[in-house]
């Protein structure tokens, strides 16, 4: 039994206690994935898990037997930078970086969702298609927060890369 993290298989941990995000860190050192408030409500742990957005804080690391899990070292394709991770170095999308990966991995997912017609809170039709607006994303991403205030920089970094990818 193993779990496939950012396309290497890892077996699954003795103990059946041990969160995802321990397991990143702890086990296989893989520090982008950042342990906040470990309470499930600041985003800093968010990775890819099958392609969705969850909080690793609050998953065990036994129940992802046999699926893919995508942290932030797994985005980049050798030294070419995932254009997400891009943007954010372009548009300043960080400060003190803590919440970095776990926004950009967050970023990810949510648009995911938003092509699959998923509404949001702000949606003003939810039987239309997604426009990710400003409104859109902000609503959408306040599952993670940023304790430094680049929330413009954010922002702007997934308009200029998420959102415009899907208006083409």
């Amino acid at each position: 039994m193993s779990i496939l993290i950012n396309g290497s298989p890892v077996p699954l941990p003795d103990d059946p206690r041990v969160s995802l995000l321990d397991l990143l860190r702890e086990g296989l050192q893989l520090a982008g994935t950042k342990k906040g408030c470990n309470q499930g409500a600041c985003g800093a742990c968010t990775v890819l898990v099958d392609g969705e957005r969850i909080l690793s804080c609050l998953a065990l690391a036994v129940q992802y037997d046999g699926r893919q899990v995508t942290t932030i070292e797994g985005l980049a394709e050798g030294d070419a930078l995932h254009p997400l991770q891009q943007a954010f170095v372009t548009h300043d999308g960080f400060q003190c970086g803590y919440c970095t990966p776990g926004q950009i991995c967050s970023a990810i997912g949510m648009a995911a969702e938003a092509r699959r017609g998923v509404p949001s809170h702000v949606s003003a039709d939810l039987t239309a298609d997604v426009t990710l607006t400003r409104e859109e994303l902000q609503e959408r991403m306040s599952g993670n927060l940023c304790r430094c205030g680049a929330h413009n920089g954010i922002i702007d970094a997934i308009r200029e890369t998420v959102a415009a990818e899907m208006a083409a």
